[in-house]
C-alpha cells in the first residue's frame, strides 16, 4: 500500500491507496487540531483496508463458481461512486469495490450473486452512534438550527448533512420508524415476564403528558424487548389499560406468567382486567423507597438495612420471618412505614415462585430504570417545547438503539420450563412427588 508522505506539502488533496481502492484524505488545513487530523486520516486509511478485506474474503467465498468458458465468475468491477460517512470524528470519504456476478448475464436474476457491505450499508451517510447522539442532543435542548454549531467540535466545521432541514427529515424519519414499530404484528410473540414502569422525563415535553408509559418483555430465549410505550399518566388505570389491550389486538394475547412493576401504578388494575393469570412481583426498589419515606431520617438505615434481609433471603420462610421482624420493629412508633410494607406482602414475594437465576432480574423494575436513565432527570426546558409525537419518537430511537446492547435473563434454559408450567419453589425446580429437584438428585 502506498500512503502519501506527510513531509511533502502540496496544495491539493492527499489520498491513501491500497491496491485499486482510493480514499480521500483530510484536505490541508480543514481543521485546526493536529491531532483530531491524524486521526481522521487514520480512520480514513483503515476504514479502506476494512473494505478491501471484506471485498476480498467474498471474492475467496465464491472463487469455485466459473463460467461456461472457466473464467472466474463472481470478480472485481471497478468501484462505487465516492460517498462520505459522517461518523464521530468527522467526514470519512470512500470509494467502495464494486463486485460483478458474471455467470448470470441475461440469466436467472434470482441465482445472481450479490455482494453487500456490513461495513458500509447501501445509502448508509452517518454511523449508527452518530444517529444515537443526535436525538439525545435534542432531547437536552439543542434546536434543529443549532445542531451544525454544536457539532463542529466533534466532526469538523465543514461537516456535510446536518443543516436544520436535514434534522428535520431525520425527525420525519424517526417518527415514521416510532409508528411502524407501534403498528407490529405480535401474534407471533410471547414474553415470560414483563416490566412495567411510567417515566417522568420532563424535558421539552407539552405540559399536559409529561409521562411515558413503559413495557419491557422477556422472551422464551431470555432477550429483553421493548413491547409497550406510549404517553400516558402513570397513576391512571385508563392509559394503562388502552396500552395493554392494543398490545392484544395486534396479537399478543398469551399473557406473560410474571409482571414486575412499582405499587402505585394503575398498571396492576389494567393487569387484573386484561391479563387476569399474570402473577404481580412488586419492586423491591420502589417498595423500600416508600417504606423510607414514612421514617425519620434516623431510622432509615437500619430500616433499609431490614428490608434486604427479606428479599435477600435464600428461602421464602426465611423472607416471612425477616418481613414479621421488620412489622413487629416498627407497627408500635411507624405504622405506616410498617402498613406501607405490609399491605403487598404476598407480591412482594412472588419471586421465590421462579428460578433462583432469575430472581435478580425479578425483584426490581431495573430493566426500565436503567434504560431510561440518561433522559429521565433532564428538568431543563430549551426554548420552545416538544409535542407528544415528537418526543415519543425521539425517546423510541434511543431506546431502539440501547435494546441491541440490554444483558440477556441469566439461566435462559430455565424459560421454557415455565412456559410448560413447571413449578418452582424457593427459586428451585420442584419434582412431580413434590420435593425439590436439586434434594431428590442428592439422596
Amino acid at each position: 500500500m502506498g500512503v502519501f508522505n506527510a513531509s511533502t506539502s502540496p496544495p491539493k488533496e492527499r489520498y491513501a491507496v491500497s491496491q485499486d481502492n482510493v480514499t480521500k484524505l483530510v484536505q490541508p488545513g480543514s481543521f485546526s487540531d493536529p491531532l483530531t487530523d491524524v486521526l481522521r486520516q487514520g480512520a480514513r486509511t483503515l476504514l479502506a483496508q476494512a473494505v478491501e478485506a471484506e471485498v476480498a474474503a467474498f471474492l475467496g467465498k465464491h472463487e469455485d463458481l466459473k463460467t461456461e468458458d472457466g473464467h472466474q465468475r463472481v470478480v472485481r468491477h471497478g468501484h462505487l461512486p465516492e460517498r462520505e460517512i459522517m461518523t464521530g470524528i468527522g467526514p470519512v470519504a470512500v470509494r467502495q469495490p464494486r463486485v460483478r456476478d458474471r455467470g448470470t448475464a441475461g440469466g436467472d436474476e434470482v441465482s445472481r450473486v450479490r455482494f453487500t457491505s456490513a461495513i458500509l450499508p447501501p445509502y448508509a451517510r452517518r454511523t449508527k452512534s452518530l444517529e444515537v447522539l443526535l436525538p439525545i442532543l435534542y432531547l437536552k435542548g439543542i434546536s434543529t438550527g443549532d445542531f451544525a454549531e454544536a457539532l463542529a467540535a466533534l466532526l469538523g466545521p465543514d461537516a456535510p448533512g446536518l443543516s436544520a432541514s436535514t434534522i428535520g427529515r431525520l425527525k420525519e424519519t424517526w417518527s415514521d420508524e416510532h409508528a411502524r414499530w407501534r403498528k407490529r404484528d405480535l401474534s407471533a410473540r410471547r414474553y415470560v415476564y414483563v416490566w412495567a414502569d411510567g417515566i417522568y422525563l420532563q424535558a421539552r415535553l407539552e405540559d399536559e403528558k409529561q409521562c411515558i408509559l413503559v413495557i419491557i418483555g422477556a422472551t422464551p430465549e431470555g432477550r429483553k424487548e421493548l413491547v409497550g410505550f406510549t404517553d400516558g399518566v402513570r397513576e391512571s388505570a385508563h392509559d394503562w389499560r388502552e396500552l395493554l389491550l392494543d398490545l392484544k389486538r395486534r396479537g399478543l394475547v398469551i399473557p406473560p406468567k410474571l409482571a414486575v412493576a412499582d405499587g402505585g401504578l394503575g398498571f396492576w388494575k389494567a393487569l387484573g382486567e386484561i391479563w387476569p393469570q399474570c402473577r404481580e412481583q412488586r419492586c423491591w426498589v420502589h417498595k423500600t423507597a416508600n417504606v423510607l419515606n414514612k421514617l425519620p431520617k434516623s431510622q432509615q438505615p437500619k430500616a433499609k438495612r431490614l428490608c434486604q434481609e427479606i428479599w435477600m433471603a435464600e428461602t421464602k420462610s426465611d423472607a416471612e420471618t425477616a418481613f414479621d421482624a421488620f412489622i413487629e420493629t416498627y407497627t408500635l412508633k411507624y405504622e405506616k412505614a410498617a402498613t406501607c410494607l405490609a399491605k403487598d406482602r404476598d407480591p412482594l414475594l412472588a419471586f421465590y415462585d421462579f428460578p433462583a437465576e432469575h430472581w435478580v432480574h425479578l425483584r426490581t423494575t431495573n430493566p426500565i430504570e436503567s434504560t431510561f436513565a440518561t433522559v429521565r432527570h433532564r428538568t431543563v426546558r430549551a426554548k420552545g417545547c416538544l409535542s407528544n409525537k415528537t418526543a415519543l419518537a425521539m425517546v423510541f430511537k434511543l431506546v431502539d438503539g440501547a435494546q441491541k446492547t440490554w444483558r440477556r435473563l441469566n439461566g435462559p434454559a430455565q424459560l421454557p420450563k415455565i412456559i410448560r408450567g413447571v413449578k418452582f419453589s424457593d427459586g428451585l425446580e420442584v419434582a412431580a412427588d413434590g420435593q425439590h429437584q436439586a434434594q431428590t438428585a442428592a439422596a
